[in-house]
């Protein structure tokens, strides 16, 4: 269980810089390529790799569905892949309402919403970098004494 737990501290900062990495080209692709929400998001989808990618490709269908909002294809993406990540609430609740700007404004505004979520996801990442390197070590050697602990109690 230590060594699990010490995973998802280190998956943590990772899955950040992917969701920064993928708000950025979806800046980059809306802004400057002037592409479509759903191929931005289907191509941005193919250079990430999962869980991440997966909520831009789910974001992506549902689009290409036309029976949702941005808002609601994208809260779908997010409520269907978060469990699989090692990423908290509070993401979840920035991705949330990056997702509830979509396609709501201007470029100018739109660009705006993207820097500050941007901005968010650098804030959490600092802090999830912080508690990997004070907790990764110790979860690592209390899940270990705890494995050794219950192999002496069974002898």
């Amino acid at each position: 269980m230590g060594f699990e737990y010490a995973k998802r501290l280190s998956d943590r900062p990772k899955q950040l810089r992917q969701l920064k990495v993928a708000v950025q080209s979806l800046e980059a692709e809306m802004m400057y390529g002037l592409t479509p929400l759903a191929q931005a998001a289907e191509h941005i989808a193919k250079q990430l790799p999962k869980p991440v990618s997966t909520v831009f490709d789910l974001f992506s269908e549902k689009l290409l569905e036309q029976e949702h909002s941005a808002f609601d294809a994208w809260q779908a993406s997010i409520e269907v892949v978060w469990p699989r990540t090692a990423l908290l609430d509070s993401e979840r609740e920035v991705m949330l309402q990056f997702g509830a700007t979509l396609g709501q404004h201007d470029r100018d505004q739109q660009q705006k919403q993207i820097h500050l979520t941007l901005a968010h996801l650098a804030r959490e990442e600092q802090e999830a970098r912080e508690r990997q390197h004070r907790y990764e070590k110790m979860v690592k050697s209390l899940g270990f004494l705890a494995g050794l602990l219950v192999v002496i109690l069974l002898v």
